[in-house]
């Protein structure tokens, strides 16, 4: 089964690249959130609201794992062919690879014609901090961040739990994440309803977070003048991100182009001061943005090729 598996994340790789997720197109990351909204308005009240939330991450993770079982099976039942092709469309459907691409040029465009307004706006549909009065800088900065962090969230992690479990596993992570992203805050009605969803979420990403961030050294070795000094960086400010596993792509990316990330941020007009990532060798401007791009591109398609050597080596050891 694992060279199937391989063989479909090939397929949801390519079909990823070509077409990602058309917006009139029907994908089941909005069900999925329709599905959790669902719960959250029928389990998000009264006392015991921490295990309200361990009960919808499991209601949910159920759900999205028959399912998505159910319909590998019956695929596989037909012939080969058919269950390769069903799981790489399951698997593609949970990967974001051109979606973040093509988001982060939404910033870039308006940003490179000088049209500030525009990519405030355009930056506001991806992230979740305040943008109206960014200036150009931080504009790039907050894009950049958020192709670095999404390389793993979006589009490795995923892959890895393709690898793991097939495209059932790579949906349960895609269910997971989304869970976080829906209710795994700390607001007053999320901080205990989205306990689980949000350590879960980095149960998860914990080992693909890190291997994406060595990857990327890995795979953009040419684009910093200072391989050794990078590799330092990625080490040294890594674990000072809040998150435990979001500062691996923050903090690879910013010693690979000599930038600092991180930083002063705002919410809903409070203050939250993250810890910076890099050092300022180079100041951010909006081509940054680009070269994050190019940093996500190699590396995914050298985490493939990681991907295939893991999985064979396993397959030729079962032998």
């Amino acid at each position: 089964m694992i060279i199937y598996h391989l063989i479909a994340i090939t397929v949801a790789y390519i079909l990823d690249l070509l077409i990602g997720d058309p917006p009139n197109w029907p994908h089941p990351v909005r069900w999925i959130g329709r599905l959790i909204s669902s719960f959250d308005m029928l389990l998000n009240k009264g006392r015991y609201k921490k295990l309200k939330g361990v009960l919808l991450l499991l209601f949910v993770v159920f759900i999205v794992f028959i399912v998505c079982a159910g319909l590998i099976f019956i695929a596989y039942e037909i012939n080969t062919a058919a269950g390769v092709a069903v799981e790489g469309i399951i698997i593609a459907a949970a990967i974001a690879q051109k979606s973040l691409k093509d988001a982060s040029l939404e910033v870039y465009q308006p940003l490179k014609t000088g049209n500030i307004p525009d990519a405030r706006k355009k930056l506001s549909y991806i992230v979740g901090r305040d943008t109206a009065h960014l200036d150009e800088s931080e504009i790039s900065r907050a894009t950049i961040e958020t192709v670095a962090e999404n390389t793993s969230d979006g589009v490795t992690a995923p892959l890895f739990w393709a690898l793991v479990g097939g495209a059932p596993l790579a949906m349960v992570y895609r269910a997971v994440n989304t869970c976080d992203s829906m209710v795994g805050n700390f607001s007053e009605r999320y901080k205990e309803f989205g306990w689980a969803s949000a350590k879960w979420d980095d149960v998860m990403n914990w080992i693909p977070s890190r291997l994406t961030g060595i990857i990327m050294l890995i795979a953009n070795r040419s684009i910093h003048s200072n391989y050794r000094k990078a590799w330092m960086i990625l080490f040294r400010d890594a674990r000072n991100h809040p998150s435990p596993n979001s500062g691996w792509g923050e903090a690879a990316v910013a010693a690979i182009l000599g930038i600092q990330l991180g930083g002063t941020n705002y919410y809903k007009e409070m203050v939250s001061n993250r810890a910076k990532m890099g050092d300022p060798m180079h100041p951010i401007l909006a081509d940054h943005i680009l070269k994050s791009n190019t940093i996500l591109s190699r590396t995914v398609l050298l985490f493939m090729l990681f991907l295939w050597i893991g999985g064979m080596t396993f397959a030729l050891a079962l032998t």
